[in-house]
């Protein structure tokens, strides 16, 4: 194992704060013994022993490696203070262990939008929070794309009204398909089901955009902020959209 691959090791299994303990305990000469017996914690013995050990096959001096462990730990913490991840669940919760739901952290994530918002969806419904939330974002000028399964492309998976349907409250709304006659698999699906807003926020979820999916099924989903995931997940639908993968529904909804 390289020093590399051990520092990685080392910040993913304790986190900066003992890693810096590490390479305090690295750079101030103490013995392999006294260094894996310094944190009482599960696992620390275990990786400062990896640590020491690729330190001594690579060769590196003791302020170097202490150096090295410094700036993955910080470089660690900053990723971390970029990016944000939340678990999100739809359904029945426990007293025991709180969590947030799919509808509050979606509703959420519109109310912060300032720019634009995305999402995707199989199956919807309208649901009074969701919707509200969207109308509100168009009030304040933000641009709200939303990418649906159609029942043309659905081949019968969904019954009722267009998917599309649900939206068509929201003024100004601009709706997007993967036309049937785009796919080159046969029973092949738009099955993605995401928001994102303003590129800094995304939430991926097993949740359609229904009540049932965002309140009363057991769904689950992770709500990450910063980070490089929102902008990647907008980007990819960008790219979509422009080599026609993706097509307008039809025209905007007037507003």
């Amino acid at each position: 194992m390289t020093l590399r691959d051990a520092a990685a090791l080392a910040v993913d299994a304790l986190g900066p704060t003992r890693v810096r303990m590490l390479a305090d305990g690295v750079e101030s000469g103490r013995s392999d013994t006294a260094l894996r017996t310094a944190v009482p914690v599960p696992g620390y013995a275990e990786i400062a022993r990896a640590v020491r050990a690729a330190q001594t096959d690579a060769d590196v001096p003791d302020a170097v490696a202490a150096a090295y462990l410094r700036g993955v730990a910080d470089g660690y913490a900053r990723s971390a203070d970029a990016e944000r991840v939340e678990i999100v669940w739809s359904g029945p919760g426990t007293h025991a262990v709180p969590v947030r739901s799919t509808a509050q952290a979606l509703v959420e994530l519109c109310a912060g939008a300032q720019a634009e918002l995305l999402l995707m969806t199989y199956s919807a419904r309208p649901h009074p929070p969701v919707i509200e939330a969207l109308v509100a974002a168009r009030t304040r000028g933000v641009r709200v794309s939303v990418v649906v399964e159609t029942l043309q492309g659905a081949n019968g998976a969904i019954g009722g009204a267009e998917p599309a349907a649900a939206f068509l409250g929201v003024p100004g709304v601009e709706l997007w398909h993967w036309p049937p006659g785009a796919r080159t698999e046969t029973g092949s699906k738009m099955h993605a089901k995401i928001a994102t807003a303003d590129r800094l926020a995304l939430l991926v979820s097993s949740a359609n955009l229904t009540e049932a999916g965002v309140a009363r099924n057991i769904e689950a989903g992770l709500l990450v902020r910063g980070g490089h995931a929102p902008r990647r997940a907008a980007e990819h639908v960008d790219q979509l959209i422009a080599t026609g993968v993706l097509a307008r529904l039809f025209p905007a909804v007037p507003g």
